[in-house]
């Protein structure tokens, strides 16, 4: 198992580092850069402009930048904002907990659902709540989650008047309530598309675990249906969903990004796409990094998991 986590962690040492410097390079060999907002007005004199950009090592070439910037990064210093000259992991730090909120709940709600409908579905198979659940879910699918998000609002909050278009809390209010009521909606629009996914894979693995000749031999036994289900083939259809968790929390971050625009969630995802308009580097490669430490992170529990319960995956 030591040799098993080793590996683990050295790949994802190896990844970070791709991912650190792939960032790097994408974002400051893009048209513009940092000073592009701030010089766009003409205001700033060439001199202004040089002295700033020295004071900001922008002259440097790039690899003695991500050299500082990295150094820094593993020291702590991820690096002040260009726009707010805040430390980027205060600003983080201040969007991270909303994120996690949207996160967290969307997915329990996948999770809890899609599981109840794969199992009834791989129980049912070609039955009517099979058949309706598969043309639902392929048709959600492929629908953008941005598009869901607005007919939800439009639905939801415009025509109904039953929840808020969007925002954390009501100004001056941040009860218990008000909070649900505000973070119910795009919960459920994060979740829906992770729904989809979940119950065909929870459908297929029933399905598996059905046709396994154990379950022949615990009906040829006379034990029930429900007690088969519950004690043979529910078990083991789990077992394979441990690696298709880790690997939905990549797809759970992009939908949130795309989730806390549409809803003016205040998170890390919309923190990111302000970021991005401004050009403000050092808070996007600080929201990238920890991004991509929690993909990571996630990835490597459900592994180690995976290991724990299933023995065989584990190296000789």
């Amino acid at each position: 198992m030591g040799i098993f986590l080793l590996r683990r962690l050295s790949t994802v040492a190896i990844l970070l580092l791709g991912v650190s410097v792939l960032g790097f390079l994408i974002l400051n060999l893009a048209p513009g850069g940092p000073l592009s907002l701030l010089t766009a007005t003409g205001d700033m004199s060439q001199e202004d402009i040089n002295r700033l950009a020295a004071q900001m090592g922008l002259n440097d070439s790039l690899p003695v930048q991500y050299m500082r910037w990295a150094g820094n990064l593993l020291a702590g210093d991820w690096g002040r904002s260009y726009r707010d000259q805040l430390p980027v992991l205060e600003i983080i730090a201040s969007r991270l907990g909303a994120t996690l909120l949207l996160m967290l709940t969307a997915t329990g709600i996948a999770v809890l659902l899609g599981t109840w409908i794969g199992v009834i579905s791989g129980v049912r198979r070609g039955g009517l709540f099979d058949t309706l659940t598969s043309v639902f879910f392929v048709a959600l699918v492929s629908i953008p989650t941005f598009w869901l998000g607005l007919v939800a609002i439009y639905l939801f909050s415009v025509k109904l008047g039953w929840l808020p278009a969007g925002g954390r809390e009501t100004p001056g209010d941040g009860s218990l309530t008000d909070v649900l009521s505000h973070l119910l909606m795009p919960a459920l629009v994060l979740a829906m598309v992770h729904v989809a996914i979940w119950s065909r894979y929870m459908r297929a693995s029933v399905l598996d675990a059905i046709s396994q000749d154990y379950v022949r031999t615990a009906r040829a036994k006379g034990l029930s249906e429900s007690r088969i289900l519950w004690r043979h083939v529910l078990p083991n259809s789990l077992l394979p969903m441990i690696s298709i968790a880790g690997m939905q929390l990549p797809a759970q971050l992009g939908g949130a990004l795309v989730t806390e625009t549409v809803f003016t969630w205040p998170g890390m995802g919309r923190l990111f796409m302000d970021s991005l308009n401004y050009r403000d580097y050092p808070v996007v490669l600080g929201v990238l990094m920890l991004t991509a430490l929690l993909t990571l992170i996630a990835s490597l529990i459900a592994d180690v998991c995976y290991a724990i319960a299933d023995p065989r995956v584990r190296p000789t």
